[in-house]
């Protein structure tokens, strides 16, 4: 039987272990809540480092690449030029390929026969006499539908869409230039016809006139300045 000193002793060793159980219990809690592991704290840190947007690009969304310097300049000469209308355009390659399709046909019938040639061969409409006559071969050596056919070959080429958008000096000088030798040729073409031989020939006559209208066209954007001159700003209205 324990004797009082005993009891004492043992109430107060009960308390002791009491108390240290609470303080031990203290230092594993964070305001009455356990404390989370260590090694639950490692996975969130990397899973928070490799979080999409945070340092590394998301997967499936390529970056567009930066516009070159190059591009930069062609769209901004493009704003800032008089574009070239779609009709004048249009216009000009059908006229072109009208041209092409005849001096093919008078190509044709001067290296085989005139017969094929669906023109009057009497009056002063005569096709035939026209086309065989000696002025029909410029310096004894050149066919003049030869020489009408290289012409159209050619301003089919600088009279399509892409010629006329280009931004080179070059297409625009031989397209102005070409079409000034060309009607300077058909008028020389036409005096001999009707001054020379006394005689017309239809089918030349068509391509005596698409090249006239060709060659207004032609000389029309080069007056307005497509391609070359800044167009107006829109947002500079004058001031009534």
């Amino acid at each position: 039987m324990a004797t009082p000193k005993q009891a004492r002793g043992q109430g107060s060793a009960a308390r002791g272990a009491t108390s240290g159980g609470g303080t031990a219990k203290k230092s594993n809690t964070r305001g009455g809540r356990p404390d989370a592991p260590p090694s639950a704290a490692a996975p969130r840190a990397q899973r928070d480092k490799t979080r999409p947007g945070q340092g590394r690009p998301r997967p499936g969304r390529p970056r567009a690449p930066a516009p070159s310097a190059r591009d930069t300049e062609a769209t901004a000469a493009d704003a800032g030029t008089l574009r070239v209308p779609r009709w004048l355009q249009i216009t000009t390659l059908v006229l072109s390929l009208g041209g092409l399709a005849d001096s093919i046909y008078l190509t044709i019938a001067h290296y085989t026969s005139t017969s094929i040639l669906a023109c009057s061969d009497k009056g002063t409409i005569n096709c035939a006499l026209v086309t065989t006559s000696p002025e029909s071969i410029v310096f004894g050596i050149f066919p003049v539908a030869v020489l009408g056919l290289a012409f159209y070959v050619f301003m089919v080429a600088v009279n399509t869409p892409w010629a006329w958008q280009a931004r080179l000096p070059a297409i625009r000088w031989a397209r102005l230039g070409s079409v000034i030798v060309g009607i300077g040729f058909v008028l020389y073409l036409v005096y001999t016809e009707v001054i020379t031989l006394d005689h017309i020939c239809l089918f030349c006559t068509y391509v005596h006139i698409i090249t006239l209208l060709l060659f207004g066209l032609i000389v029309f954007a080069a007056t307005a300045g497509y391609g070359v001159k800044p167009a107006a700003d829109p947002r500079l209205k004058p001031r009534r």
